[in-house]
């Protein structure tokens, strides 16, 4: 009853509804525009938020993550580009439901759908996150180590189509995560002599580059984004209709928490298998799906939004990112001087209560925004990319140089999205090379802790691989790494060919 109040409270804090309503504002103009992505939203908001409270840079953060995964459904139904990839899916029926003139209906569902699987995913990160958190206070420092590789490793064979491209994105942010000043011998590691990197690789002008500045030179190099924006005319759309697709959507809901809880999963690979579940439990679709179901609508927006509560539980107990966007905003934890894990919740129970509240008041201002800004998006959708890109840099610009004040930064965002850019367009995913950035440092600290303590025990390899958990995540990491091996597929091909 205490913790319901003290989230409560701050429901009746007008700065925190204030800033968390700024954050929403921002997240439907950037998730609504083909080329901007939340990721890139929201890693400059770190730069933003460098001096600001914890609370009020979460508050802001919330904002954007919860209105902006759902924004990306807007343009998705209007010109059949998804404004976030957790959208692809959306455009399958919402642009030919807007097409045939029912771009409202369209919306209707999508926003209508959007409140409830984000609701859903709160309500399950509340739920869930104490007893997660009291598992994993029995973890030991090889059992973290182990977990941050699972997830890395995880990351890399759901965000690229190539496993082994995955892994070189992680090795290389692993190899950036080490550069500075050994914490255990004191000595320089690969700074090159220059003095600027004694202190490490400052993760916001990482991540401005990555998500930010390499975006541009993407949509720059891809050419202008065209397509006809469909008309929003209002019309009557009945919410007891629109409801009787709740039931089915919790089902969505809850897949996509699962997968959202899955560190690299995400929206898109949410959003497709709730699909695939809609077109074998829905037996008379209101259209056949592909040609404007409204059934497909609800199964991609309840999921995808369902998994910002799920990616939150390993993050916030684990300190695992479940994606891009809890990779960034663990680097808010980190700047604002916090440590997710076990002990967060606990040691730090208002931040919890900050972050579940952002959410709630996030998705109320989801269902307003979303209705009022239907009718009027497509202006925004429109904006030429000559006027918003420029902007887009400057900003990349001025969040790198603030959170040091130096141009060495500068140097580094550039540096990044460079980087990110040859990247992205080699097939290498970013996301790997974020998430061993953000825990290269962990990985490090622990495995090395974890080596000292077994080296005191008189069996080495019992202390260290001995326990329980530590066997369970060990197979996992094996599993992962075997399973996206093509040897392996092709002996799995061929067994079950035989058995066949």
């Amino acid at each position: 009853m205490m913790e319901l109040l003290d989230i409560a409270s701050y429901f009746l804090d007008v700065r925190f509804v204030l800033l968390v309503f700024a954050g929403s504002v921002a997240g439907l103009f950037v998730g609504s525009i083909p080329g901007l992505s939340v990721s890139m939203a929201t890693a400059l908001l770190v730069s933003v938020t460098y001096s600001w409270t914890t609370t009020d840079a979460l508050a802001t953060i919330m904002g954007v993550y919860v209105v902006g995964v759902f924004s990306g459904a807007i343009s998705a139904i209007l010109i059949n580009i998804p404004g976030a990839p957790s959208s692809v899916v959306t455009t399958l029926d919402g642009f030919p439901l807007a097409k045939k003139g029912e771009a409202y209906k369209a919306l209707t569902y999508a926003i209508v759908y959007s409140f409830i699987g984000t609701v859903f995913g709160f309500i399950v990160l509340w739920l869930l996150a104490k007893p997660i958190s009291h598992i994993a206070l029995k973890f030991t420092p090889m059992d973290y180590f182990l977990l941050a590789l699972f997830g890395l490793t995880t990351v890399g064979s759901l965000t690229t189509k190539h496993f082994a491209k995955g892994l070189i994105s992680a090795s290389l942010g692993l190899l950036f995560s080490m550069i500075g000043i050994d914490s255990v011998m004191g000595t320089a590691r690969m700074t090159f002599g220059i003095s600027n990197l004694q202190a490490g690789i400052n993760i916001v002008p990482a991540l401005v580059g990555l998500f930010g500045f390499s975006e541009i030179l993407t949509v720059i190099s891809g050419g202008k984004l065209e397509g006809e924006v469909s008309k929003v005319t209002k019309s009557a759309v009945k919410l007891t209709l629109v409801l009787k697709q709740f039931g089915n959507s919790m089902y969505y809901s809850a897949l996509g928490t699962v997968v959202g809880a899955l560190p690299g999963a995400g929206g898109p690979v949410a959003a497709f298998l709730a699909y695939s579940e809609a077109k074998r439990i829905v037996k008379n679709p209101s259209v056949p799906f592909g040609e404007g179901a409204v059934e497909g609508i609800v199964a991609s927006e309840s999921a995808n939004n369902a998994c910002i509560g799920g990616a939150l539980i390993p993050l916030l107990t684990l300190a695992i990112p479940g994606d891009a966007v809890t990779a960034i905003i663990l680097s808010v934890f980190y700047v604002h001087g916090l440590r997710p894990g076990p002990m967060f919740i606990k040691a730090s129970p208002e931040m919890f209560h900050a972050i579940l509240a952002g959410g709630f008041i996030g998705s109320l201002f989801l269902l307003v925004l979303g209705f009022w800004a239907a009718p009027r998006i497509s202006k925004i959708i429109a904006i030429p990319k000559r006027i918003l890109l420029p902007l887009v840099a400057t900003l990349c610009v001025i969040g790198a140089f603030s959170c040091n004040n130096r141009m060495f930064d500068v140097g580094l965002m550039f540096f990044f999205g460079i980087l990110g850019f040859f990247m992205r367009k080699r097939g290498y995913s970013v996301a790997p090379m974020t998430l061993a950035i953000v825990l290269g440092g962990m990985m490090d600290s622990n495995f090395r802790r974890a080596i000292s303590l077994a080296s005191s025990e008189d069996s080495f390899f019992s202390a260290l691989l001995g326990r329980p958990i530590t066997m369970l995540l060990c197979i996992l990491v094996i599993l992962t790494l075997l399973s996206n091996s093509k040897n392996v597929k092709r002996v799995l091909h061929y067994l079950m060919k035989r058995r066949i």
